[in-house]
């Protein structure tokens, strides 16, 4: 399916037909599209570049759509990494082999800090831990085939 470019978002690099390669919702999906280009909210003489998920509802183009500055997608696949690498160990460590429970990792940026950290807010933390856990398990090949393609690219870079 065609990417609009006529809306705010304007794309300058697209991957068309996401919905079927996304994921375990793989020819089911919403998600049309992704695409980077030029944001939405830019201001005139301001221009930022921005990644965004095209969904498309059957009859339009959602206003679901996501759109995130190239950073957040970044700090996301951070996320991601860093809490995979923490489920993969879960079974190996207890609250003890970190000392500073709940907080796992603390990831510099910028001068600060990207903090992980399990959510002891959630009343349920310990069953949607497990959830989470087979969950991820479950997707870990379509998830470790986007982490080998991710650090292949990285590699071409010189990184």
């Amino acid at each position: 399916m065609k990417i609009p470019s006529e809306l705010k978002h304007k794309p300058v690099i697209v991957s068309e037909d996401y919905d079927l390669i996304d994921g375990r919702y793989a020819n089911n999906s919403d998600a049309k599209g992704l695409s980077l280009g030029l944001a939405q909210w830019n201001d005139r003489g301001s221009v930022d570049i921005s990644a965004k998920i095209w969904r498309y509802t059957g009859e339009k183009w959602s206003r679901q759509s996501e759109e995130m500055p190239l950073h957040r997608v970044l700090d996301l696949a951070i996320l991601i990494v860093k809490t995979r690498k923490v489920f993969l160990e879960r079974y190996h460590k207890n609250e003890k082999d970190y000392p500073n429970y709940p907080s796992l990792d603390r990831i510099g940026l910028q001068g600060g800090a990207m903090n992980l950290a399990v959510c002891k807010d959630n009343q349920q933390i310990e069953s949607d831990m497990d959830l989470f856990e087979a969950t991820l398990a479950k997707d870990d090949e379509i998830i470790g085939e986007r982490l080998n393609v991710l650090l292949r690219a990285l590699n071409d870079l010189g990184l």
